[in-house]
């Protein structure tokens, strides 16, 4: 009876395929004999992905609201978001192996450590879907897949921090219009250290305690990253820890350039002194099947806001949500080279606010130059081109 409830019921263990990422590499390393596959990873998220949403196309079918609670009580979904745990640690150990032990090439542990790299980058949303339940155990499998990020303080950040401030220009994960994602990109990583840091310690001292405490979640969540790379280092030799660290850097900048195409140039108004209600219009949104089934339907990211408990099989489309030309997999592609990705959304944020763009987000540096530029612009023939 469930699968009548969801289109894609059978469709989400394939997205387990992507912790399985090294294992691919490896295997078509040894079955074709070219060293070339190590690079696998990068290949699978930014090519056969946006492929994939191409040829898959869109799904803009919802659960009717009285079946909501049936879905979310299905074990089903859960074993299907637990289970990517296990095979992302199988993949870093046998990463580790094949690092210290494998006898790679330098370009080939490069290839290798891209692609564990994408692992961990996927893995954040895995534990974007985990860390807002209210079960512990959840919340600990979140803080354990984010550990070999080093990124375990996002779902300090996220849940208190980014849900409440999103679409604002005091939120470090909602970026601005006319904002490079390389300007983005270190507002975000320190402004979310440094706001997760504050939310915790403010927590801690309404119950009367230090921030120093085991339990502090930002603290136990970095003890886990630390106490994951020592175990790592003190089993495969400390040549290992700069691949470790590059990897880290490398997921946890995929889950920063999604943060930076999800809500850029949209903006809460205020009523008063307060910003109005988050909105389905203040989330960009996509409904490609494929990337949806790899990220968990993290792209239906406007309901996400509207209803942070909601699991992902439950998330809808939202028919005036701000819609993005495609999957995140080709938006990343799109973010890192700011001339494309300014021609292809800028427009599109101007025309969301109706020509207005004193109504957007906008980057203060920016501002007098997206004023002049969109004082009087075509809006419907800049969208078309």
């Amino acid at each position: 009876m469930t699968a009548r409830l969801d289109r894609k019921r059978w469709l989400w263990p394939l997205g387990l395929l992507a912790p399985t990422l090294p294992f691919m590499a490896w295997g078509l390393v040894e079955a074709t004999g070219l060293d070339v596959f190590w690079f696998w990873g990068p290949f699978f998220v930014f090519a056969l992905m946006p492929a994939l949403d191409v040829v898959a196309g869109v799904d803009l079918s919802n659960p009717r609201e009285e079946d909501v609670p049936q879905l979310e009580a299905d074990p089903y979904y859960q074993w299907v978001a637990n289970l990517f745990l296990p095979i992302q640690y199988a993949g870093l150990l046998t990463s580790a192996w094949l690092l210290t032990r494998g006898g790679l090439s330098t370009t080939d542990k490069v290839g290798l450590t891209l692609t564990l790299g994408m692992v961990s980058g996927i893995a954040i949303a895995n534990a974007h879907e985990l860390g807002h339940k209210k079960e512990v155990v959840e919340r600990w499998l979140a803080k354990t897949v984010l550990a070999p990020s080093g990124y375990g303080h996002f779902v300090t950040e996220h849940n208190r921090g980014h849900h409440v401030r999103v679409a604002t220009p005091e939120d470090p994960a909602s970026s601005r219009l006319g904002e490079s994602f390389w300007a983005f990109w270190p507002r975000t990583v320190v402004g979310g250290f440094r706001s997760s840091w504050r939310l915790e310690k403010a927590r801690l001292e309404r119950e009367g305690s230090s921030p120093w405490t085991p339990r502090n979640d930002v603290l136990n969540a970095w003890a886990l990253s630390a106490l994951l790379a020592a175990g790592l280092v003190a089993g495969f030799g400390l040549d290992l820890l700069p691949w470790l660290l590059v990897q880290a850097v490398i997921g946890f900048s995929l889950l920063e350039v999604v943060n930076y195409l999800e809500h850029y140039g949209l903006l809460r108004q205020k009523v008063g002194d307060r910003y109005e209600r988050t909105q389905p219009r203040h989330s960009w949104n996509a409904n490609n099947v494929a990337s949806n089934v790899f990220l968990y339907h993290l792209q239906r990211h406007s309901d996400h806001h509207a209803n942070p408990m909601r699991r992902y099989q439950s998330l809808r489309h939202m028919e005036e949500a701000p819609q993005l030309p495609t999957g995140y997999a080709a938006m990343i592609l799109l973010a890192v080279v700011p001339p494309v990705w300014r021609r292809v959304m800028d427009p599109r944020v101007v025309a969301h606010y109706g020509g207005d763009v004193t109504l957007a987000n906008v980057h203060p540096r920016a501002r007098d130059r997206y004023l002049r530029r969109y004082a009087a612009a075509p809006l419907a023939e800049e969208v078309a081109a």
